[in-house]
């Protein structure tokens, strides 16, 4: 009910992702007056600069809110699972959040304190030099209600650098990408995350085709391809 409400006093609903578009038009708002528009990465801050870290270390990363749904704590449960398989490996969580406290303690508990790396936020420029840096982007989600349903802009930004993307099988991830794009582990499994977790540390050839897919993707799927879009329906609705 205040979905409808709320909607009748606007000209025109823009949706972050096609699902919540299609839902939203089911139910509340007529198809002509809603579009769907997500949150793409700004190539002017997410393009590769070169990489500037040499070392025989094996960097996963996590950029990002730090809260339930986004399953922190099942990526650490996983990389617990396979970290004495590569002693290089190590896990860099940047963000924080409601949930940081349980997640620190949850590394110590794990005995992952020398391989876990907790830092605060980044400015947009330096969070990308950062991702730029890193082996492999780790997007763990939830399947819950929300998770399942809301798309992550880390992971067209992880594209954009040049990182490839171990990504939950949500139902948002599904529908934009495939298995030649991102690698998907099964939502909420920890033992498929870490299965899917030493493939792609081991496979440096699996990880270079998701990197340059990736690449290839985020050109069409970034603001500086979308935004005439947007552009184009702020003028209509103005001269309208």
């Amino acid at each position: 009910a205040v979905e409808r409400i709320s909607i009748k006093f606007v000209d025109h609903l823009i949706t972050a992702n096609d699902l919540w578009h299609e839902k939203l038009v089911e139910r509340s708002v007529a198809r002509g007056r809603a579009t769907s528009l997500m949150n793409y990465p700004d190539l002017e801050v997410f393009t590769p600069c070169g990489r500037t870290r040499d070392d025989d270390r094996f960097v996963m990363i996590y950029p990002g809110s730090l809260n339930w749904h986004q399953g922190l704590d099942i990526a650490l449960r996983a990389f617990a699972m396979i970290k004495d398989q590569v002693p290089s490996s190590e896990f860099h969580i940047y963000g924080t959040g409601p949930a940081l406290n349980d997640l620190i303690a949850l590394a110590r508990e794990l005995g992952l304190e020398s391989r876990v790396r907790f830092a605060g936020m980044l400015p947009l420029r330096e969070i990308a030099r950062v991702i730029e840096n890193a082996d492999l982007g780790v997007v763990p989600k939830r399947k819950n209600a929300f998770g399942n349903e809301a798309f992550s802009t880390k992971t067209l930004e992880f594209m954009a650098m040049g990182v490839p993307v171990l990504v939950s099988d949500t139902k948002i991830d599904t529908y934009y990408f495939d298995q030649s794009v991102v690698r998907f582990f099964r939502g909420e499994s920890i033992e498929d995350l870490a299965k899917q977790m030493l493939e792609l540390i081991k496979d440096r050839a699996a990880r270079e085709q998701l990197r340059r897919a990736g690449l290839m993707f985020v050109q069409t799927n970034s603001w500086a391809s979308k935004k005439q879009e947007y552009l184009d329906l702020i003028d209509a609705l103005a001269i309208g």
